[in-house]
């Protein structure tokens, strides 16, 4: 199972790597995913979250 950021939902997308030849090369690309210990509804709480999202200040971080 892929992880998947439980706050904006981000997951793995996929694409083509182009050589110079133009040959198409199928390939992923992965969010930066952390699991964090984060309040959640006045609990504590293990999530996945992407960096962009901790960065943001969605998340209230559990010390």
């Amino acid at each position: 199972m892929s992880k998947v950021c439980e706050i904006c939902g981000k997951g793995k997308v996929f694409g083509n790597k182009v050589t110079f030849s133009n040959k198409k090369i199928s390939r992923s690309w992965a969010p930066n995913i952390r699991k964090v210990r984060a309040v959640v509804n006045g609990s504590v709480k293990r999530v996945n979250v992407c960096t962009r999202c901790l960065r943001s200040g969605y998340v209230e971080r559990a010390l």
